[in-house]
This record gives structure tokens, C-alpha cells and sequence, in this order.
């Protein structure tokens, strides 16, 4: 394996869990909601997207504190990469509040532009009425991923996100379909349970930062806008992902509650693959950014290779193990025959591109390790735009349905793809030093 591989492993696999751990929740949820019905199961797709989209909008609390500490640490300044989960904790509170509010403003119209079906409309606006008070939850939980990350410290996440997830895994087993004295909630138990889980990792992540930090607690306005200036292009990037994510919801929303279902069970697969492939990714930008940090230049490309090499295998294996169980997985997953058949329409999109993408994840990690952000920034929004986006109108107008929202994806990954790899080749993401690059011109970027 060599050494390189070696210490990418011995961060990646104490992460995948953490990564896994959400997504394999959802699909149990999926599945115990999915054995109340389907408008149910499809309800429970609408309101958890929303939930991904705002959680996820806001992922420059996880990525950009990693590459801001990591250089720090690799820089030997532990105390301020420790200090930049701190004023991430701020950012994450005051945004949460904000987006909290927001949410109950306009449930019911969000709602109903993502489902076709009114009733199904309605069981979302309820889930997410009761779900959505753990967006700053989830986002403190970011920060704290990020600095944890950062500094290399990886077991305490792991106890915190099994904490969180075993409380609402239970949760949702029991207060669903109302197993003994528990009374029988229904889809809002779902949304009780998630937030259960969410107050209980958030609580211990900022236990972690409190006891660690031994520096004042308040915020730091200095550090918070270069926290700030780098998220922009993070989060103008994750937005590009959930503008078309939210499209191919409608698209198959278009095409009958049966295949929104299914691609909601699509969604959370897909969900636990690309995190199974980002524990690469993050690997590759905890590792890159103190190798970068510490005026490793040569150590830093080393890692990029290796990344390309294990990301690959990682995604070949996942392809042949989608290939192979496709049919029985989707019989597992769902509960209804008619969902379960679209279900494998989706499965072999999602084998075909999954090899491509365990590549993109992987060179995005070591990009993101480097704070090459505005890059990646406007390579994914030209995909998005130019690549995937005009698939998913053209599939919702033909009614293409779950084939062709994979033939979009299968587009988006190829374009991003050819951009990582045209700019990790150069030389133009090697930035030494501790203090992490930020807006630089993306020059060589797709246009």
C-alpha cells in the first residue's frame, strides 16, 4: 500500500462511518415511513430534501474550516486551528436561527412547487415543521467536523454522530408505527426522531470545542469574514448541486408519486455512496492542507496520486456490488412493486456513474485541501448549468422519468471530471504556506 496510502486510510476509514452513518439512517427511516404508504415514503422525500438542501447549502462550515485548520496544523499552530471551529460555531448558530425562521415563513409554498401530489404536499409541510428546528444542529455538528477534521482528531466524531443516529434510529423504529406504550406519530414521528439525534451530536460537538479551546469564546470578526469569503465559493458551488437536485425532484415528481418514491430510496443510496467516497476526499484534504501548510509541495502532489489510485478502486467496487444486487436491493429498500421496479431503472444509473464520480470526489478533496475553492466553484456551476440542468428540463418535459435523470448526472460527472483532472495536473492549486487562499482566480476553468 506504501506510506502515502497508509495514512490516508488511517483517516479515511475512521470518517466513513461518521459519513455513512446519516444516510444509512435516512434509508431506514425510508423504510419504516415507507411501510405506511407511499404518499407517505413520497412526503418524507420532499421534506428531507429541503432539510439536505439547507443543511448541505451551508457544508463551507465542514469543508472550509478543514482547509483553514488543516493548514494551520500542518504549520504547527494547533491552538488557531482550533480557534477557527469557534468562530465556525458562531456562524453556525446565526445562520440556523435565520434559516429556521425562514423555513416556517414559506412551508407550505416550498412545499408545493416541489410535490405535484397536494397531499403529499401537506404530510412534508408537517414533517419539516417539526424537523427543521435542527438546521442549527446540523450545522454546529459541521463545525465541529471541520476543526475536528483539521486538526486530525477523528474519534471523538465517531462516538458523537453513533450518539445521534442510534437515538434516531430508535426513535423513529418506535414512535412511526407506535410500538408499545409509544403513541403512533407517523410520518411526524420521523421529524421528532431526526431532531432528537441532532440536538444530542450538536450538544456534544460543542462540549468538544469548549473543552479543547483555551482561548476566549467570542467571536472574532477578523477570522469569521475569511471564514466567510471562502464559503462564498463553497456555497455557490453546493447551490449548483441543489438547484438541479431539486429540478430532478420534479422531474420525477412529474412522472407519479411511484417514481418519486423511488427516487427518493435513490437519493439516500446515493447519498450513503458519495459519502462512502468522500472519506477519500476528506482524507485527501485533511492531509493535503497540512502537507501544503507545512511547504510540502512534493508530499502534496504524492498525495494527490494516491487519491486517484484508492478513489477509483473505491468506486469500481461500488459499481460491481450496484451491478450485481440491484434487483434484491430495491425489493429490500421499498415496499411497494411498482416503486421497487423504477427503484433498478435508478440503481443502474447510479452503477454506470459511480466509477467517474469516485474520481471527481477524490480530486475535489485534494483541490479543497489546497483552498482552491473558486475553482471548483466555477467548474461544478458550468456543469450544472450547461451539463446536467438541460437534461433534467428536457426529461421532465419528455417524461423521461428515472432514466433520464441519471443520463443528467452522467453528463454533470463527466464535465466536472475533465476540470479536477485538468487542474490538479498544473501547477496552480500548489499554494504553500498556513494562511489558506482565498477567491483566487479560477483561470483554466471550463467556461
Amino acid at each position: 500500500m506504501g506510506e502515502i496510502g497508509r495514512r490516508l486510510w488511517s483517516i479515511a476509514l475512521p470518517v466513513l462511518p461518521v459519513l455513512a452513518a446519516e444516510p444509512i439512517y435516512l434509508l431506514v427511516d425510508g423504510i419504516v415511513v415507507g411501510r405506511q404508504g407511499p404518499e407517505d415514503l413520497a412526503a418524507l422525500g420532499v421534506g428531507a430534501l429541503v432539510l439536505l438542501v439547507l443543511g448541505t447549502q451551508m457544508n463551507f462550515l465542514s469543508y472550509g474550516t478543514t482547509a483553514r485548520a488543516a493548514r494551520l496544523h500542518g504549520a504547527g499552530r494547533r491552538p488557531e486551528a482550533v480557534a477557527e471551529g469557534v468562530q465556525a460555531t458562531w456562524i453556525a448558530l446565526s445562520v440556523g436561527v435565520v434559516v429556521v425562521a425562514g423555513v416556517h415563513a414559506s412551508l407550505g409554498p416550498l412545499t408545493r412547487v416541489l410535490a405535484a401530489d397536494a397531499e403529499v404536499a401537506a404530510g412534508a409541510a408537517d414533517w419539516l415543521r417539526v424537523a427543521v428546528w435542527g438546521i442549527p444542529c446540523i450545522l454546529v455538528a459541521s463545525a465541529g467536523h471541520g476543526w475536528m477534521r483539521g486538526v486530525q482528531r477523528f474519534r471523538t466524531p465517531l462516538v458523537l454522530v453513533a450518539a445521534g443516529i442510534g437515538v434516531s434510529t430508535v426513535g423513529c423504529v418506535v414512535l412511526v408505527p407506535g410500538l408499545g406504550p409509544a403513541p403512533a406519530l407517523g410520518l411526524v414521528g420521523s421529524a421528532w426522531s431526526n431532531l432528537a439525534g441532532q440536538v444530542i451530536m450538536a450538544g456534544g460537538f460543542l462540549g468538544a470545542l469548549v473543552m479543547e479551546h483555551r482561548g476566549s469564546l467570542r467571536p472574532r470578526w477578523t477570522v469569521i469574514t475569511h471564514q466567510l469569503r471562502l464559503g462564498v465559493d463553497l456555497v455557490i458551488r453546493t447551490a449548483s448541486f441543489q438547484v438541479t437536485f431539486a429540478v430532478a425532484t420534479t422531474a420525477a415528481a412529474a412522472a407519479g408519486v411511484d417514481s418519486l418514491a423511488a427516487h427518493h430510496l435513490a437519493q439516500q443510496l446515493w447519498a450513503l455512496y458519495t459519502l462512502v467516497l468522500d472519506s477519500v476526499a476528506i482524507a485527501a484534504q485533511s492531509l493535503v492542507g497540512a502537507a501544503l501548510g507545512a511547504g510540502l509541495a512534493a508530499h502534496g502532489r504524492a498525495l494527490a496520486r494516491a487519491v486517484v489510485v484508492w478513489s477509483v478502486g473505491l468506486g469500481v467496487g461500488l459499481a460491481v456490488v450496484t451491478v450485481l444486487f440491484r434487483s434484491p436491493m430495491a425489493t429490500l429498500l421499498s415496499g411497494d412493486a411498482e416503486v421497487a421496479g423504477r427503484l433498478v431503472v435508478a440503481l443502474t444509473g447510479m452503477a454506470i456513474v459511480v466509477v467517474p464520480a469516485a474520481l471527481v470526489f477524490g480530486l475535489d478533496g485534494v483541490l479543497l485541501g489546497a483552498g482552491d475553492a473558486a475553482y471548483l466553484r466555477t467548474s461544478t456551476v458550468v456543469a450544472a448549468l450547461v451539463g446536467f440542468l438541460p437534461v433534467l428540463l428536457a426529461t421532465r418535459h419528455f417524461g423521461w422519468g428515472l432514466a433520464g435523470i441519471w443520463w443528467g448526472m452522467g453528463v454533470f460527472v463527466a464535465m466536472r471530471l475533465i476540470a479536477v483532472v485538468v487542474r490538479v495536473r498544473g501547477d496552480r492549486w500548489v499554494v504553500l504556506g498556513a494562511e489558506t487562499p482565498v477567491r483566487r482566480a479560477p483561470e483554466g476553468a471550463p467556461a
